[in-house]
């Protein structure tokens, strides 16, 4: 990626009641990403979001966590861009994955929105799936008919203990995140999970 992001928007829903649930995993990566950055998110309702700008040297990057729920991310997402005119390419979305293995992460640039609700209203409200993604490996239940539960409810406490343990190896070189590196984050992070 030749761009510097400008906006990650980690997808989950809001409430005390979803908050150790497997869809929140993009508001864990957030949550730990500011933690590092040592800066707190504050509610901003004209953003709809939880929302905290991280700006060092050249680095000038929103945080946002949609405190609409899951299905309707794209609102947030759309305000964002339009009033800071912020590119797709400069984007960067972080979400739960069912089809990778627990605590294995993947980036990945543009595609479908593979049934994950979020990413299906980004793409149509902002109209472009081109979008960076950084997915969240959180297994799947092994039938169609158990992801909505799934998804919905606590993972084991060996399940988040992997998936934060896999958030931590990207957090080790979250630099990166901010100056044009993400391919090589995502490649030392590969190497660390080959066994996924």
């Amino acid at each position: 990626m030749s761009t510097q992001l400008r906006l990650i928007v980690g997808l989950g829903n809001p409430g005390s009641e979803h908050a150790q649930t497997r869809h929140n995993a993009g508001f864990w990566f957030l949550d730990s990403l500011a933690e590092r950055l040592s800066i707190n998110f504050i509610p901003d309702k004209r953003f709809q979001s939880e929302l905290c700008r991280y700006q060092n040297d050249a680095v000038d990057c929103w945080l946002c966590k949609p405190q609409t729920y899951m299905n309707d991310s794209g609102t947030a997402v759309q305000a964002l861009t339009r009033y800071y005119k912020i590119p797709i390419d400069q984007i960067l979305i972080v979400h739960d994955e069912i089809d990778l293995n627990v605590g294995n992460l993947r980036f990945k640039i543009g595609g479908g929105h593979g049934g994950n609700n979020g990413l299906k209203d980004i793409i149509d409200k902002v109209g472009d799936p081109n979008f960076n993604r950084l997915r969240i490996g959180i297994g799947h239940p092994g039938a169609v008919d158990k992801v909505v539960s799934y998804v919905l409810n606590k993972p084991s406490d060996v399940d988040k203990y992997n998936i934060l343990a896999g958030i931590n190896n990207i957090m080790d070189g979250y630099e990166n995140l901010f100056h044009n590196h993400i391919e090589e984050l995502m490649n030392q992070n590969n190497k660390k999970n080959k066994t996924n």
